[in-house]
């Protein structure tokens, strides 16, 4: 027999369990290091058997029932959930980088083609209200236009 399976059997072999056979008796008396061993284990589990645990505290109860009621009583679901650190950050940068999609595709107008702003023609009607929509400051002054209007008429007609 081979050290490492008497080292497999020695908890039996210290327990006093029948595993005992001729090969293992043969290897311990031969082998000085395995018989050394199996007299340490053997030390070890007498000692085991003598220790005794200590009694809880008398109040040890009453203290586990009260801990207990206090974690039953906090709360619970995904409320609780926001009120961690990291699951609150996550969330917000979360939303923050939904509205800023959300917003940069919310100016894009895309046909099957492309963006429509390269399709349109110059001096279309498409055009012009695009003109007008980016420069609407511009614009807005409709009295500047009518009085351009009555310009170009007065030049036009001599």
């Amino acid at each position: 027999m081979k050290c490492t399976e008497i080292c497999e059997l020695m908890p039996d072999l210290a327990a006093g369990m029948d595993s005992a056979t001729p090969e293992v008796d043969e290897h311990l008396t031969s082998c000085a290091a395995c018989a050394g061993k199996l007299e340490d284990v053997r030390k070890t589990m007498a000692l085991l058997d003598e220790w005794q645990a200590p009694e809880p505290s008398p109040y040890f109860d009453t203290r586990l029932m009260a801990r207990v009621r206090e974690e039953k009583a906090k709360p619970s679901g995904w409320l609780a959930w926001m009120r961690k650190p990291a699951l609150a950050v996550s969330l917000a940068v979360l939303m923050v980088m939904s509205i800023t999609l959300f917003r940069t595709d919310a100016g894009k107008i895309v046909s099957d083609r492309g963006p429509i702003a390269a399709a349109v023609e110059p001096g279309s009607a498409v055009s012009d209200l695009q003109a007008i929509a980016n420069n609407g400051e511009l614009y807005s002054d409709f009295d500047v236009l009518d009085d351009l209007q009555v310009q170009q008429d007065v030049t036009a007609n001599p």
